[in-house]
């Protein structure tokens, strides 16, 4: 679980992800919990485990803890689907 939780942090640097700043008066700090997951070869050996950091986002307010909201996340059945039709 460590090395998870070292590749998320490593990955959320190299994607600039989030910015850490001062907290603004008046605002509360929104938590955050490790979610990890455990990723197995066909055979049912631990192929690795991953971990994500997340905020938890019922805690937050549009417009004053963020303004937009951003998924880089794309399905791979969405995207066949994509290619197929611009075929």
């Amino acid at each position: 679980k460590q090395q998870g939780m070292v590749d998320d942090i490593k990955a959320i640097e190299k994607n600039e992800t989030w910015e850490l700043v001062d907290l603004p008066e008046g605002n509360n700090v929104i938590g955050l919990k490790w979610v990890y997951c455990t990723k197995y070869n066909p055979d049912g050996s631990i192929q690795k485990n991953k971990a994500r950091l997340v905020a938890r986002g019922y805690a937050q307010q549009q417009g004053s803890d963020f303004d937009e909201t951003f998924s880089p996340i794309a399905r791979f059945e969405m995207v066949r689907t994509l290619l197929a039709l611009a075929a």
